[in-house]
């Protein structure tokens, strides 16, 4: 059994104990010629910001045929991890966001509540890590840096984009292949988690991370939303600026611990991730598509949430994705992109 991320211990520990890559494993090809952003990539498959804490976890599952690694979100100063529990196992169908909460499970069976905040090691902790990772990768694996502003007391908008322009320099001194801007997390309640609901803002930011980067493609990580009109508005006032829009990897929901009736976490909303996710994750890919088509942009679009199976793979490539990212399946199952490329190979 390969390892994998430990729920039960902190965020710490599994930054502090993360596994060596895999050696002597034979990884299949995936048939077809791909390519993000312009760059050549060996498979479709990526993995979410979320699961590669550091560079030792980036390699692990390089080594386990993924071709997109996304370097967990960083700041330009340090942020603590939320307290345990950070993922919750829920017991739950398909959500959207209308539901009332998720009632907590006693095991994994798919998706669980995400809480982490977001947190980063100092910038020169991961600047170092960052620039020995993209140094260590073999050609065709693409390193992919998430970076998030960190508001602080009287911070304008100006500031705030200016402090994700400073972390995407940063990550593209330290050679990342690709940046992407998070301007959604459902788990924190600052302004730089709901940006993606705020066009022009959004717009501002991208602008100000291009002014910085040069021509390093810049992906935008968005949250959910399924009204046309709002993602219409969103891609056009981006579009100028970005190579590329991420979908969510989560619906937002309040959990219910089902041994005692309570609201975890405060009862502060949650993302759910995983397979509960899927279905509105496959619509949103649908809405950015159609929207980057009505417009006439260049604009790839990444399917992201609730991916497991390569039928999943074809059912986001088939609503418009050009490259997939994961994240829950691979904590799960460090194998699914071997999985998977079994099943793509043909």
């Amino acid at each position: 059994m390969f390892p994998r991320y430990q729920i039960d211990k902190s965020y710490d520990w599994n930054y502090a104990n993360s596994p060596d890559e895999v050696t002597n494993l034979e990884i299949p090809k995936v048939a077809g010629e791909w390519s993000f952003c312009g760059k050549r990539a060996d498979s479709p498959l990526g993995i979410a910001a979320g699961p590669l804490l550091n560079g030792r976890w980036v390699r692990y599952y390089a080594s386990l045929g993924f071709d997109l690694l996304t370097y967990k979100t960083v700041r330009s100063r340090t942020r603590n991890c939320y307290p345990l529990p950070n993922l919750q196992p829920v017991q739950t169908g398909p959500v959207n966001g209308t539901e009332t909460n998720v009632p907590t499970a006693n095991q994994m069976n798919g998706s669980w509540a995400v809480s982490f905040g977001m947190p980063s090691k100092a910038p020169d902790v991961w600047r170092k890590d960052v620039e020995e990772t993209r140094d260590q990768l073999p050609t065709g694996k693409l390193l992919n840096v998430s970076v998030v502003g960190t508001d602080q007391p009287g911070f304008s908008l100006e500031d705030l984009a200016a402090d994700y322009a400073q972390c995407a320099k940063w990550a593209v001194e330290s050679g990342a292949d690709t940046i992407e801007a998070n301007l959604s997390c459902p788990n924190v309640s600052t302004c730089d988690g709901q940006l993606f609901q705020q066009p022009a803002a959004a717009g501002l930011v991208a602008a100000t991370i291009r002014d910085q980067i040069g021509d390093t493609p810049l992906i935008i990580k968005v949250g959910h939303t399924t009204e046309p009109a709002e993602i219409e508005a969103l891609v056009k006032s981006i579009s100028p600026a970005v190579n590329a829009c991420a979908m969510t990897n989560s619906v937002a929901v309040r959990v219910l611990n089902l041994e005692n009736g309570e609201e975890l976490f405060e009862g502060q909303k949650r993302g759910i991730c995983g397979s509960a996710c899927r279905n509105a994750s496959l619509h949103q890919t649908q809405l950015f598509s159609d929207a980057v088509k009505r417009l006439g942009l260049k604009m790839d679009v990444i399917g992201v949430g609730g991916v497991g199976t390569a039928q999943h793979v074809k059912q986001y490539i088939d609503a418009g994705a050009s490259f997939i990212q994961l994240a829950t399946a691979a904590m799960v199952d460090p194998e699914v992109g071997i999985s998977i490329r079994k099943s793509l190979s043909s």
